[in-house]
């Protein structure tokens, strides 16, 4: 059974002072301290010209207004295991034009979203509309606080009811006590108190309970109205103390000084709860009717407090059929009349309190907590829309579901060395020794099967790899080796550059989602010992390679500048041969086709995406449309380019050998193509190159064997290749686990419509 394992938390954190950031820290570490055991990390929102000393939870921070910040942490969230991330959403805490900063980090996501909405606009302007629709195609669940969050979903937004989930807002899991002890302990010692608390700004209502007071203190002359908190960091930003500056002389001008305390301060929660404790009478007099979710509300009634308030959204929800007391907005008269009623009234007051109390005990954290987890493992496993049923598709038979990874054979082809390159038949061939060609393909399937969803490798394999790359690394030569015989004698002093810059690549992604932190560091290291040597390289598929593996490098070290010059340069390589070979009919970086030719499109899709580059990205998805027509079949099936000659511009595209390379790279390309826009048209290119693994080839024979994992070396022009080596097998085995990859993020999990024609 899958168990959820890591989630990773996206919004405001403490110390920062909001109510975002108390309740993002709060669900954290309820998630976290769950018997679920559940590893948690924030990634947190940083409001402009603000540093803050966040705890270790944090696993990094975001300045809101920094758009790369967002596609960093999204490559950071990518590389981090996490099973899902939890987005908290409140308009004005992200930047860009409503907030839409945040969708950039979204839609790079390789995992699913739950998104907890702290305010839905019932009148969004176009832009706020605009902004929350992509905030709500980009999430597998919406969470709300109030039914009322629900309603406007559904009727405003649209959104499917199976999308949506309610769920109180947390509290404390605090027992029912009575206010004396805490009122001695914080000098309100024989006083009737009435609290509010929460960062102080216009909208709260302050102004309308402190003109309440006087009618209070005719009926209560020792009440006293404890304002407790800081004024809200926008405000003083923008105003200074000017707002809190007029409350006090609202104050002195109704001469209530000695029963109105306005205590600025961002307290902890251990002294929050202590104020709340010693209260007889909490009020929230907001003015705001649209308000969905309030946090002081939802701990003031956890604690059992009798709660008067205007009857904004969550109020009235939580306020109803006798829970507290509601008031008109703005009516001074109203509230204090209504609080004025409490105070005098010992038994209505307590059944109040207690009625409060019984009923709030399902939203502790704890409880909330189990309802987030159940929900998180829902979409993370259990969500039909990710399963890997197959549909019907001739209404007679189904097609076959998507295999899990076997990795029986895979691993039977290694030794303690490494992987060996050949077989004979199945049986590993020792003649031919090993490579660094297939050692980093090798280190690359450790690292994807390292996605939610998957299963590790054993961790000596793992080592293996990594150790083979390291041994292969010549710092004489400033090269990889590439060729070692089964003696473990190395056969040159250099490889090839499609050698180094593959190897590249595998140190690239280990660098960024190996799960081991050690492994991830050895990789930037060497990274950046190989990384200079390609500057003098002329092959465009060591370019290719080199690029995929400075996508992972500068997510992990965005500091090495140098990295992100080679990044351009050789991006500007590829596309300046892309134009200078380009012609009617051919649209292509060289004169020929030959083999690993899709990498080249992933290599700038790749690239564009992630340094923001729409000229990269058109080139590569051009040149990647391009491909796949000339990699289709009459009968519609991936037919890739075949290695008896390959093809050029003025003959024939050669048919065999077919080999699983070039359906490997298809899949992983389209997987880049289908980034840019979410068009379902490359998931489909993507599944007819994996189903040519299958069967759905020009001989209608599957290439491999499902039970073991092997992977035969290709197809003849009237047989299959029954050799499996080392290169087929961890190329089926990546092109599965980058299918899977593609399938879960798509939401159309299974489907594999090219093999229709081996069910019909």
């Amino acid at each position: 059974m899958n168990q959820l394992k890591n989630v990773a938390f996206i919004g405001n954190s403490l110390p920062r002072r909001c109510g975002i950031a108390t309740f993002t820290t709060d669900l954290q570490h309820a998630v976290s301290k769950s018997p679920a055991h559940v590893a948690t990390a924030i990634v947190a929102m940083t409001d402009h010209g603000h540093v803050y000393d966040y705890p270790p939870e944090v696993r990094l921070s975001i300045a809101d207004e920094n758009r790369d910040d967002y596609i960093r942490a999204a490559d950071v969230l990518n590389s981090g295991n996490f099973d899902v991330a939890c987005l908290q959403h409140e308009f004005g805490i992200f930047g860009g034009e409503d907030g839409e900063h945040i969708v950039a980090l979204l839609s790079r996501l390789k995992m699913p979203v739950v998104t907890t909405l702290h305010t839905v606009l019932a009148e969004p302007s176009s832009g706020q509309r605009r902004v929350l629709n992509k905030i709500i195609d980009l999430s597998d669940k919406l969470v709300v606080m109030a039914e009322k969050g629900r309603t406007l979903l559904s009727e405003v937004y649209h959104v499917p009811a199976d999308k949506i989930e309610v769920v109180p807002h947390g509290i404390p899991d605090m027992p029912f006590s009575e206010p004396a002890v805490a009122k001695a302990g914080l000098g309100f010692d024989g006083r009737s108190v009435i609290l509010t608390f929460g960062l102080l700004s216009p909208n709260k209502g302050i102004e309308v309970m402190i003109d309440a007071m006087p009618l209070i203190l005719e009926s209560r002359p020792d009440a006293v109205y404890v304002i407790l908190g800081a004024t809200h960091p926008n405000l003083v930003r923008d105003q200074g103390e000017a707002y809190r500056e007029s409350l006090v002389t609202r104050v002195n001008d109704l001469g209530i000084e000695d029963s109105v305390v306005l205590l600025d301060r961002f307290v902890d929660k251990a002294t929050l709860l202590e104020f709340i404790s010693m209260c007889d009478v909490y009020a929230t007099p907001y003015l705001n009717a649209g308000q969905m979710t309030s946090g002081t509300l939802a701990y003031s009634f956890g604690l059992g407090k009798a709660v008067v308030s205007t009857p904004y959204w969550h109020a009235r929800e939580l306020l109803a059929k006798g829970r507290g007391v509601l008031v008109p907005f703005g009516d001074a008269t109203a509230i204090g009349r209504e609080i004025a009623s409490l105070l005098t009234d010992d038994g209505r007051r307590d059944a109040m309190r207690r009625r409060a109390y019984q009923i709030s005990r399902p939203m502790t954290w704890q409880k909330t907590a189990e309802r987030y987890i159940a929900l998180f493992s829902l979409v993370a496993f259990q969500n039909p829309a990710r399963q890997l049923a197959a549909p019907t598709t001739d209404g007679r038979r189904k097609a076959p579901a998507l295999p899990e990874p076997q990795l029986g054979y895979f691993m039977s082809m290694c030794d303690d060395t490494g992987l060996f390159q050949h077989a004979v038949y199945s049986v590993p061939d020792r003649l031919h020794g090993y490579c660094v060609d297939d050692n980093a393909r090798a280190l690359l399937l450790s690292v994807a099967l390292n996605e939610p969803g998957e299963r590790l490798l054993p961790e000596t394999l793992a080592s293996c790899f990594a150790s083979f790359v390291q041994h292969a690394w010549n710092p004489e030569k400033k090269h990889f080796r590439n060729f070692m015989g089964f003696d473990r004698r190395w056969l040159e002093d250099k490889g090839s550059e499609d050698s180094h810059g593959r190897t590249l690549w595998a140190l690239g992604e280990c660098a960024r989602s190996d799960a081991t932190p050690s492994r991830r560091a050895w990789a930037a290291s060497l990274f950046a010992q190989a990384l200079p040597t390609v500057e003098g390289f002329g092959s465009p598929r060591a370019w290719a390679f080199a690029l995929l593996g400075l996508d992972g490098y500068c997510a992990t070290s965005p500091q090495d500048m140098f990295a992100h010059q080679i990044r351009s340069t050789l991006a500007d390589r590829l596309v300046d041969i892309f134009h200078r070979v380009e012609r009617t009919g051919w649209i292509w970086f060289e004169e020929s086709l030959s083999y690993d030719n899709a990498r080249l499109s992933e290599a700038l899709i790749t690239t564009g995406l992630s340094t923001e580059r729409p000229d990269y990205v058109a080139v590569g998805v051009k040149s990647l449309r391009w491909l796949i027509t000339v990699q289709t079949s009459p009968a519609g099936l991936f037919r890739p380019i075949g290695t008896d000659g390959f093809a050029d511009r003025t003959g024939e595209v050669k048919l065999f050998d077919q080999q699983p390379l070039e359906a490997t790279a298809t899949i992983a390309a389209c997987h880049a193509a289908w980034r840019v826009g979410h068009d379902i048209t490359w998931k489909e290119e993507a599944a007819k190159a994996f189903a040519w693994f299958l069967g759905s080839n020009d001989l209608l024979l599957s290439v491999v064997d499902l039970e073991t994992g092997s992977c035969r070396d290709g197809l003849h022009p009237t047989r299959l290749n029954e050799n499996r080596g080392g290169e087929s097998v961890v190329c089926y085995l990546l092109g599965l686990v980058e299918f899977r990859k593609l399938s879960r993020a798509s939401g159309h999990p299974s489907t594999l419509a090219p093999l229709r024609a081996l069910t019909a």
